[in-house]
């Protein structure tokens, strides 16, 4: 990744409004900032989210609360607590998110 044309400046998560993205099961929050490509969120899983897709975006994602489970197409489980990342290229492993319990996550892609 390249990054380029972007001053320095901070984010105030608390004031960027959120859109609400519903899963199979429970609710996403994001709160999203756009720098040229790179799509950066902050996004709240309610209790019992379940993604209704898999997804092949590529992402650098980062637990900050809770805990995360991302499944691969292949089957295989990944879980995320609080502190820890995972980081896939576009059109890998398609993959897909759940939190049993709520989670909130920092992605950039």
């Amino acid at each position: 990744m390249e990054i380029r044309g972007i001053p320095f400046g901070t984010t105030d998560w608390t004031s960027v409004p959120a859109t609400e993205h519903p899963g199979e099961t429970g609710r996403a929050f994001w709160r999203t900032r756009q720098f040229g490509a790179i799509r950066v969120r902050m996004v709240e899983y309610t209790v019992g989210y379940l993604a209704d897709h898999w997804c092949e975006k590529g992402h650098i994602l980062l637990c900050i609360e809770g805990e995360l489970e991302t499944e691969l197409a292949d089957g295989r489980v990944f879980v995320l607590r609080p502190g820890m990342s995972y980081q896939v290229a576009d059109g890998a492993e398609p993959h897909r998110s759940r939190a049993p319990g709520g989670a909130k996550l920092f992605i950039v892609d």
